[in-house]
C-alpha cells in the first residue's frame, strides 16, 4: 500500500461525460478519461483492507488492491498482467459492467468508493496504447478438438483460455460476427464495436478458429459436433425474450427491445440486415421495462430523433438512498439514472400495461393502470399513453429450446436453463459442458465471463486429466 493516507487525503474523482447536446448527435462513446496524475490519485485512495469485499464482490475476483497501489506507483504494466490474470476482456467490464465491486468498496460506506472501474479501463487502454497486449499462443498442442457453441463474453472467454490451454479450438457462432449482446443488443456509445474486434483479432492470433453465420441445430446438426469434437462447451446466452400478453401486441409497432436495438447495432457498424426497419424516428416511443436493455433503447431513440419517449415499470420507484447497515457490501436497490436518461424521458413506476391500442393493424397508444405493492391494478387510476412505437424490454426468460437444445438432449433445471453445476459445468450428457446466461440465466457480462474462464478450466480437466488454468 503506497499512499496510507491516500483515502483521507484525496476526493473521489470519476470519469466525466461529453454535455447532453453533443453526445446525442451520433453513436459515439461519451466517456471522458481521467489523466494519469488523476489515475494515480485515484488509485491512492484504495484502502488495501484487511478484508477486501471489493474482491468478494466482482464475479470474476479481480485483484483490485494490488492493481490499484500499482497504478500509484504509475507501474500500469505490471497492473495490466494482474488484471488479466482474472479478467480477459477488462476493456469490456471497464465499459459496461455496474461496478458491484464499488458496491463492496469499504469507502462506499460514506458513499465515496474508489473509482475502480474507471482504473481498471485507463490499465487496458494503456495496455492497448502501448502494445503491451500481444497474443499468447501455446507451442504446444493437445490433439484435442473443442467446440464452443456462442460467440458471446462466455463464449469468447472460454475459446481464449482452451485455446491458451492448447487445445484446437472452433468457436461457432450464428451472427454475422462474434460478441453477442455486446455487439448486437449494447449500443456503440456504451461500447464501440471496434474494442471486440481487436479481441477477436488476438482470439485468432491465438489459434481459435472463428466460424460465423453458423447456427449449430440447423445448419450443422448436434450430432454433427458430437462426432467431430472432444467435448462441447454450450455457451449461447439467454435469448427468448419475456413477451407481454395483452390485446394488441400483435401490432405493427410493437417489437422486443433486441429486435431495435440490433438494428441500431448493425445500421453503425454497417452489417446488412433484411428485417423491415424499426426506427424511432418522429415517433412517441414506449418502453416497457426499466433495466439497462430499457435504458439503451431510451438513449438510442433519442439519437434516432424520437418525438417523446417514455419508459414504464412495473416495479416501485426505489429509494432515492439505500440504507448502508443493511445492503452494504452487496449490490442496494436504490434508484439510479442512466446517462441514457439523463437524455431526455419521462419515467413511470409501478404501472402496468392493459392493452395496446390500435388502428388500422399499427399501434397508437397504450392503456396503463397503477399497480399496488402485489402488482394488482389499483382502480381509478388508468391512464392512457400515446405510443406509435413500443419497444418490450422486460428481460429473458430462458435459452431458445428449438434446434441444439433440443437436438443435443441435455437436461434442463426449473427455469428452463441448461442443468450444470459451478464446479464442472458438465450437462447430463458426457462431453458436453454449458456457461453464462445458457446456464445460469439472464445476468451481467461479468459474470459470463467467469463462467467462461471456469469452464474452460473444466474442460481442460476433463480433457488432460489436469489443468493449469486458472479458476
Amino acid at each position: 500500500m503506497g499512499k496510507v493516507t491516500g483515502f483521507l487525503e484525496i476526493e473521489r474523482k470519476d470519469r466525466s461525460y461529453r454535455p447532453v447536446e453533443e453526445r446525442i448527435k451520433n453513436f459515439d462513446e461519451f466517456v471522458i478519461p481521467l489523466s494519469e496524475d488523476e489515475l494515480r490519485d485515484q488509485g491512492a485512495r484504495c484502502m488495501d483492507c484487511g478484508i477486501p469485499y471489493c474482491h468478494a464482490s466482482c464475479p470474476v475476483n479481480n485483484i483490485i488492491p494490488e492493481w490499484n497501489d500499482l497504478v500509484y506507483h504509475g507501474d500500469f504494466e505490471q497492473a495490466l498482467e494482474v488484471l488479466h490474470s482474472t479478467n480477459n476482456f477488462p476493456d469490456f467490464t471497464g465499459k459496461i459492467c455496474p461496478a458491484p465491486c464499488e458496491a463492496g468498496c469499504t469507502l462506499n460506506i460514506q458513499d465515496i468508493p474508489v473509482t475502480i472501474r474507471t482504473i481498471e479501463c485507463a490499465i487496458v487502454d494503456k495496455g492497448w496504447e502501448q502494445g503491451w497486449i500481444k497474443p499468447i499462443i501455446n507451442p504446444n498442442k493437445s490433439g484435442k478438438k473443442v467446440a464452443v457453441i456462442g460467440g458471446g463474453p462466455a463464449g469468447m472467454a472460454a475459446a481464449q483460455q482452451l485455446a491458451r490451454a492448447g487445445h484446437d479450438v472452433t468457436l461457432f457462432d450464428k451472427q454475422q460476427n462474434i460478441g453477442g449482446l455486446m455487439r448486437y443488443g449494447i449500443p456503440n456509445f456504451k461500447l464501440d464495436k471496434s474494442l471486440i474486434d481487436r479481441r477477436v483479432d488476438q482470439m485468432q492470433a491465438e489459434g481459435v478458429n472463428i466460424k460465423t453465420n453458423t447456427h449449430i441445430g440447423k445448419d450443422i446438426t448436434f450430432d454433427t459436433l458430437m462426432q467431430d469434437y472432444d467435448a462441447i462447451l454450450m455457451a449461447g446466452g439467454s435469448e427468448q425474450p419475456r413477451d407481454l400478453p395483452v390485446p394488441g401486441r400483435e401490432a405493427d409497432g410493437v417489437h422486443f427491445a433486441m429486435e431495435f436495438l440490433k438494428q441500431a447495432n448493425q445500421r453503425k457498424t454497417g452489417e446488412s440486415f433484411d428485417e423491415p426497419d424499426i426506427l424511432a424516428t418522429g415517433k412517441h416511443v414506449l418502453v416497457i421495462g426499466g433495466g439497462d436493455t430499457g435504458s439503451d433503447c431510451i438513449g438510442t431513440s433519442v439519437r434516432q430523433g424520437a418525438k417523446s419517449i417514455t419508459q414504464v415499470e412495473i416495479m416501485p420507484k426505489p429509494p432515492e438512498k439505500e440504507d448502508k447497515g443493511l445492503t452494504w457490501p452487496d449490490w442496494p436497490n436504490k434508484m439510479r439514472t442512466s446517462t441514457s436518461q439523463q437524455e431526455g424521458v419521462e419515467r413511470m413506476w409501478s404501472v402496468s400495461t392493459q392493452e395496446l391500442l390500435v388502428e388500422d393493424g399499427k399501434v397508437v397508444a397504450a392503456k396503463m393502470v397503477k399497480v399496488d405493492e402485489k402488482f394488482q391494478p389499483v382502480e381509478g387510476t388508468e391512464f392512457t399513453l400515446k405510443a406509435d412505437l413500443v419497444l418490450l424490454a422486460m428481460g429473458f426468460v430462458h435459452p431458445i429450446q428449438q434446434g441444439m437444445i433440443e437436438q443435443a438432449g441435455v437436461k434442463l433445471d426449473e427455469r428452463n436453463n441448461i442443468q450444470a453445476n459451478t464446479k464442472n459445468y458438465q450437462t447430463s450428457v458426457d462431453k458436453v459442458f454449458a456457461a453464462g446466461d445458457m446456464r445460469r440465466g439472464q445476468s451481467l457480462v461479468v459474470w459470463a465471463i467467469r463462467e467462461g474462464r471456469q469452464a474452460a478450466h473444466a474442460i481442460d480437466q476433463y480433457l488432460m486429466g489436469c489443468s493449469d488454468l486458472p479458476y
